[in-house]
């Protein structure tokens, strides 16, 4: 009970103001909760979607549907619409618990219960799961389904009706998050081939029953993918193979080269294939990067400032609970699940540009978790041997208590008190205080335009998150474009595009709502919104 305390506070503490302001996509799913809430219909008037739209990402939709209680009970807000994913993030580390102790019953150290309650604390406060519990990314919730099938998986073999709940948790994983389509079929596969001797002698009824609820929940989803091209838009967006110009161009260079030098061996090299071979395996490696893992991490919304994703005191036992766990005479099967799990978990993201990715590879957890906790109880196993040497024995567990505390102290610190204040502007920080003043004011206006380039990207989302603008009237009223991911957008007496001030209108009826760059010097201006480091970030100028 202490470690799931632990595991709460660390995700709920703060959850609305930390990070400072919600991402675009989360106020997209914040938004598109309550249109289906109230309307039925997403913000394109799709009625009850199992696929948002959303900024042409065609994501799945479940977890907007989560959403939806906690905007019945709180309103909308980002706390709202953050909460599914914190609870979930609990209940993974929870899961966790259980799950190990199915793994490691029988072996050398134990009945497993130190394992498993090490492993559920070192993910209670992990970097890597609390950075993903603390926002609205639904693969957080596609890794709680994946550990609740692997658990449930395991459960049948005593009592065959989890196998069902087994099914459902891995299918409901596929309405959650694009890589699940990938991992999970993975997953299962590894589950079916390591444990085939326990299915065969599951009862058959509920081999069937099984089959058939896996059948019946993923004929939308399954239907869906057959009649609308654009239901893996976003996997095609961000695959390696989505925009292969400069690529090819490239490549017919050094072709061309290799026949000028008559050099074989380039030619064979060099064939597209082979490259897109290697830049595939490149890809798949860069996730096992120590300073991926450890020091920088990837984008700046993925990790706490000034660190990576996992902590650095982790990185000794990761490595020692690796060979250990390979040369163990744990169950074979449990090894070949922990293993082919670490290995299948970095393939969704191996195909895409970006990598390393840390949402793409969010299932490395709890296995990284398992590997370490086998590493520190093996350490430590080892340094209490050292009953001769006990001068030495206490030095190490000092060092290693103090080393602990300060690497927790740092990241927590990092997170909590620096990250608001280096990173707001990667936040799109400063919306909810541009509605608030807007609010004051905008009945003085006919019109007001926001502008929708970078760093305000899809202003227009922020808008109706934060006005609550009616649905309904929404879907009547906006003119959407036809393609781009940055469209623009009118509703109400709101305009989102491009500011171009030397061909605005100049009328003190009209608002315009920029960056600083945006307008020239000695124009009226309303209001600055800083970013939290007191940089200016938006500003509010009468036309």
């Amino acid at each position: 009970m202490l470690i799931v305390l632990v595991a709460s506070v660390l995700r709920l503490w703060q959850l609305g103001d930390v990070p400072a302001s919600p991402d675009w996509d989360e106020a997209a799913l914040g938004y598109n909760a309550y249109s289906i809430m109230q309307t039925g219909k997403d913000e394109y008037g799709k009625s009850f979607p199992i696929i948002l739209r959303s900024f042409d990402d065609y994501k799945p939709a479940l977890y907007t549907y989560f959403i939806i209680p906690f905007i019945k009970l709180f309103d909308l807000n980002i706390v709202s619409v953050r909460l599914p994913s914190a609870i979930f993030g609990i209940l993974t580390v929870l899961a966790t618990y259980f799950l190990v102790t199915e793994l490691f019953k029988k072996w050398e150290m134990g009945n497993g219960k130190m394992v498993s309650l090490l492993t559920s604390f070192l993910l209670a406060i992990s970097p890597w799961h609390i950075q993903f519990s603390r926002i609205a990314f639904e693969a957080n919730v596609g890794l709680a389904f994946n550990v609740f099938a692997a658990l449930f998986f395991l459960k049948s073999f005593k009592k065959p009706w989890f196998l069902v709940l087994a099914v459902l948790s891995g299918a409901a994983s596929i309405y959650v998050y694009q890589s699940e389509k990938v991992f999970t079929p993975l997953l299962f596969f590894s589950l079916s081939i390591i444990f085939r001797k326990e299915i065969i002698a599951l009862p058959k009824k509920y081999i069937f029953l099984s089959l058939l609820t896996l059948f019946l929940v993923l004929l939308p989803m399954i239907n869906y993918m057959l009649i609308n091209k654009e239901a893996l838009a976003r996997a095609q967006g961000v695959s390696i193979f989505s925009d292969q110009t400069p690529f090819l161009k490239e490549n017919a260079k050094k072709l061309l080269e290799d026949r000028k030098n008559k050099d074989f061996l380039g030619l064979v090299f060099d064939n597209r294939r082979i490259l897109y071979a290697k830049t595939i395996i490149s890809g798949y490696l860069s996730h096992f990067s120590f300073n991926w893992l450890f020091i920088r991490g990837d984008l700046i919304r993925h990790h706490a400032p000034s660190m990576g994703i996992m902590y650095l005191f982790e990185l000794p036992f990761l490595l020692i609970g690796i060979y250990k766990l390979f040369f163990s005479n744990l169950n074979k099967k449990a090894k070949y699940l922990i293993f082919s799990w670490f290995l299948i978990a970095p393939i969704p993201a191996s195909i895409t540009s970006g990598v390393p990715h840390a949402i793409r590879t969010l299932n490395f957890l709890p296995i990284f978790q398992i590997l370490t906790a086998i590493g520190i109880l093996v350490t430590f196993r080892k340094i209490g041997n050292l009953s001769s040497l006990s001068y030495l024995r206490n030095l190490i567990f000092s060092f290693f208590i103090l080393f602990f505390i300060f690497n927790i102290s740092y990241y927590l610190d990092q997170y909590f008190v620096q990250q608001n204040y280096f990173t707001s502007q990667d936040w799109q920080y400063g919306y909810k205080e541009t509605v608030f003043e807007i609010k004051k004011i905008e009945d003085k206006y006919d019109k007001i335009i926001v502008t929708n380039k970078p760093y305000l990207d899809q202003s227009y989302m922020f808008f109706l998150f934060y006005l609550k603008y009616p649905p309904g009237t929404y879907q009547k009223e906006a003119q959407i474009s036809s393609g781009g991911f940055r469209e623009n957008h009118v509703f109400g007496k709101f305009e989102f595009r491009p500011i171009q001030w030397q061909k605005e209108e100049k009328n003190p009826r009209i608002l315009y709502i920029g960056m600083p760059s945006d307008f020239p010097d000695g124009l009226k201006v309303i209001k600055v919104i800083n970013f939290l480091d007191q940089k200016p970030a938006i500003e509010i100028v009468e036309g």
